[in-house]
């Protein structure tokens, strides 16, 4: 009994001085740490633990790696690695092997590189462990890049792409968000990769397929809700068997067992079936389980005559910084990608100060942004856009989907974009039909405005800029102050094809504490509607949701997510096009561009042209009274 509490006591002491080892490490005190470490080795080595001196012995080689001195990272990975083999931990095996992988590559010997990742491979395997699988297939691939292999490096990307894609789907939602972001980028350097290869279909395949997954992640980290009771309910069984997959996964990690092996080989297999039964059953939801690129014929006959589509993608380095752009042209009969470099910090710099510029009504200096960001994302491909070009649609991803394209200004010409074309937004690029609203009341407008008209939340001209929309249709329905109820909405939204919101709605990621709004939430007299809902609402009959009093705003990190989330949702709710603010705009100025955009509606214009025409009457007026509102979807 002394010898096992004696024999425990120093097992907790090296477990302490490896944590201790741990901490020094992150506060960069690199000599420290090891010190720390290495007095865990012996005691592991003392006490005969093979498997604790196994983990010490890797993680001193992991700090080595840190500081740069490879040798001496290299030469404790191997020490780790064989004890790993002799007693068996498949998992520790595959992660040290994958480390020295790693090593050799900082070395520069890529073929070492190479041999130690084949070795890592088929144990990632063998423990089930799918997103070591995918980082050790996207490894495999940078080198096989490296060395000049294009096609097997092609093969790797797209099998790791492909096992992150379907990892993401079901992973609990407290993870998700880290591991969103440190996987994307082998899906970068695979499109950076095709288009290098001269393959820029194949290459757009999968920009499209991880735009939509985006969305898709977006849609389940806010647990956004489907449609069919029934459809919802499939979704949570599905999303149940995979947090049991993933306890699984765990499991084996710790410790390998070929029953436990077998138990996740067979979940897995039901859950793939599960999804595909979902998706035949219910194939307005498919984006949410799709894995696989679509087809580029598919998307390119989606897309309207005299459309053309543009979509600015930054490439990263995986493992670094955006150091290049890629300007996707499509239309329905060709695809062109044109690619420059970029400077990633300036790059950042610009279009956070142009949105800041924008919303700053005494700032002329948003002119010379302007011109810059023209010269980065239009003037590359203005040879491309043919002279009979009807619509420019724009698939901004990132933190440009904070900024107005039509707002950029061509220093050659001295105009905005906007007085050269009608232009839309696109969530995404997609290849399923969409059935025309089979409303009978066609063209009528349900406008709901200002549900608190007595506190800090109110919305002055939003009263008059719902009843004079309504005018503008006979026949229309027009609903303010304490009847602006979320209810009253839901009961009559499916009479209308068009809902006017003039409500405030919040989209900042951290919500809007001075409207008492949390984020992706819009405001009702009685209760606020979670857009996550928005499926709820019943809306395959809207034509058109204009949200005219939103706000959205750039924070460090953010990514413009909530926006496009925003319209993703209301489109898979039903709802051909979305108008929304990308900040609150002036009243009056609101007010005269919507009953513009109505009356142009009425005259028979497009809702693509039907808001240019609007906007171009308050041309001459600064950006931000005019630009904030973006058509996101169908244009016609």
């Amino acid at each position: 009994m002394l010898i096992d509490r004696s024999l425990s006591d120093r097992l907790q002491s090296a477990t302490i001085l490896n944590n201790l080892g741990a901490v020094y490490s992150e506060l960069g005190q690199s000599e420290r740490a090891i010190s720390f470490i290495k007095q865990a080795v012996q005691i592991h080595q003392k006490s005969g633990n093979r498997p604790g001196e196994a983990i010490s012995l890797n993680n001193i080689g992991a700090i080595y790696d840190q500081i740069k001195q490879y040798q001496s990272a290299i030469e404790y990975y191997n020490s780790a690695l064989a004890i790993y083999k002799e007693v068996g931990n498949v998992g520790g095996e595959a992660n040290t092997a994958n480390n020295l992988g790693v090593t050799y590559v900082s070395l520069g010997k890529l073929q070492q590189a190479l041999t130690y990742y084949k070795l890592a491979l088929p144990l990632r395997r063998t423990v089930k462990d799918k997103a070591g699988e995918a980082a050790t297939l996207s490894n495999i691939g940078i080198v096989y890049r490296d060395i000049k292999q294009p096609q097997e490096a092609i093969s790797s990307l797209e099998q790791s792409v492909a096992i992150t894609l379907q990892l993401r789907g079901g992973l609990e939602r407290a993870n998700r968000r880290q591991f969103l972001d440190s996987n994307s980028g082998s899906a970068i350097g695979l499109i950076d990769l095709l288009i290098d290869q001269k393959q820029p279909e194949r290459a757009y395949q999968w920009v499209n397929l991880t735009t939509t997954a985006d969305l898709a992640d977006y849609s389940r980290l806010i647990n956004a809700k489907v449609a069919q009771p029934q459809a919802q309910q499939a979704i949570e069984r599905w999303n149940q068997a995979n947090r049991q997959l993933e306890d699984l996964r765990q499991q084996l990690q710790q410790k390998f067992s070929p029953q436990l092996s077998g138990q996740i080989n067979t979940l897995q297999t039901q859950i793939n079936q599960q999804a595909e039964n979902i998706t035949r059953q219910f194939p307005e939801i498919t984006e949410l389980f799709e894995t696989k690129p679509a087809d580029i014929a598919a998307l390119r006959a989606n897309i309207a005559p005299r459309t053309v589509i543009i979509q600015p993608v930054l490439l990263t380095e995986v493992g670094g910084v955006p150091n290049t752009i890629a300007l996707f042209v499509l239309s329905k009969d060709k695809l062109i990608v044109t690619k420059q470099k970029l400077d990633p910090k300036l790059f950042d710099t610009l279009v956070t100060q142009y949105r800041t510029q924008l919303t700053t009504a005494s700032s002329r200096q948003y002119q010379a942004t302007s011109r810059k960001l023209y010269d980065i994302l239009i003037r590359p491909i203005e040879a491309q856009l043919p002279p009979t070009t009807k619509q420019l649609s724009i698939v901004a991803t990132g933190k440009l989907r904070y900024i107005p394209f039509e707002t950029l200004i061509d220093s050659k010409t001295r105009k905005y974009l906007i007085e050269k074309y009608p232009i839309n937004n696109l969530t995404r690029l997609t290849h399923r039909s969409r059935q025309a609203p089979s409303n009978k009341n066609k063209d009528l407008v349900l406008a709901i405005g200002n549900p608190f008209p007595s506190d800090r939340r109110n919305l002055a001209g939003a009263e008059a800029e719902v009843r004079d929309i309504a005018a503008i249709f006979p026949g229309s329905k027009a609903t303010i102050g304490k009847q602006a109820t979320l209810r009253n909405f839901e009961l009559q939204a499916p009479r209308f094809s068009i809902l006017h919101l003039a409500t405030h709605g919040c989209f900042n990621p951290k919500g809007c504490p001075e409207l008492k709004l949390g984020s992706n939430t819009l405001l009702f007299s009685d209760r606020n509607l979670n857009i996550a809902d928005a499926a709820l609402l019943g809306l395959k009959n809207t034509d058109l949701v204009v949200l005219s009093a939103c706000q959205t705003a750039v924070q460090a990190a953010s990514n413009g997510e909530e926006f496009a989330g925003l319209a993703y949702l209301f489109e898979r709710a039903g709802a051909k096009s979305v108008i929304a603010s990308l900040w609150l705009a002036k009243d009056r100025e609101t007010k005269q561009l919507m009953i513009e955009f109505y009356q142009n509606l009425k005259q028979g214009k497009t809702k693509g042209e039907a808001l240019r025409q609007a906007k171009l009457n308050l041309i001459d007026k600064h950006p931000l009274y005019w630009s904030p509102f973006i058509l996101i979807g169908d244009a016609s």
